[in-house]
């Protein structure tokens, strides 16, 4: 007596499994993008806004990739009010100042080196790391290595400003 299945049981329960599979994989999301990382942290909700406003969020979910060192909503309280204003009215100057947190690349906390980088915003920024201490110019890494699709997030607890290009 044989427990063989026939073949056509062998094979309907192959499509079945495929098709299961297929489906399993279609369901699942793509990776978030750097733009979706901040867009669902609630620390980074003034940064999320910014990017909007400037139209810098959708570059930020382009292929990529890329390193974003991201100001927490406190680095953006401390900074001075009329600095915010001025970055608000001032379109141009805001969108430097954003892209001035952005590297091209993925940069973890493993990977940094100390020295400078270029920033998408066209400038040098300093880079330091002692141990697994990392600071980007006079801020400090708070929460490194948010990994996204298309690069990584850095929460940092000061907004970078750059000398602003005319």
């Amino acid at each position: 007596m044989s427990l063989s299945m026939p073949s056509f049981a062998r094979r309907a329960i192959l499509v079945a499994g495929v098709s299961a599979l297929m489906t399993a994989c279609a369901s699942f999301a793509p990776p978030a993008t750097v733009a979706d990382s901040i867009a669902k942290n609630p620390s980074l909700s003034t940064l999320n806004s910014l990017l909007a406003t400037a139209g810098v969020a959708d570059a930020l979910k382009a292929k990529g990739p890329f390193t974003v060192f991201a100001p927490s909503n406190d680095a953006f309280k401390a900074l001075p009010a009329a600095t915010l204003e001025d970055l608000q009215k001032h379109p141009e100057k805001l969108v430097q100042t954003l892209q001035y947190h952005v590297v091209a690349g993925t940069l973890t906390a493993a990977t940094i080196k100390n020295g400078k980088v270029k920033t998408l915003q066209g400038s040098d920024i300093e880079l330091s790391k002692s141990g697994t201490f990392v600071t980007v110019e006079s801020a400090v890494v708070t929460n490194a290595d948010q990994v996204a699709g298309n690069g990584v997030v850095h929460v940092i607890d000061t907004v970078l400003l750059p000398t602003f290009k005319k």
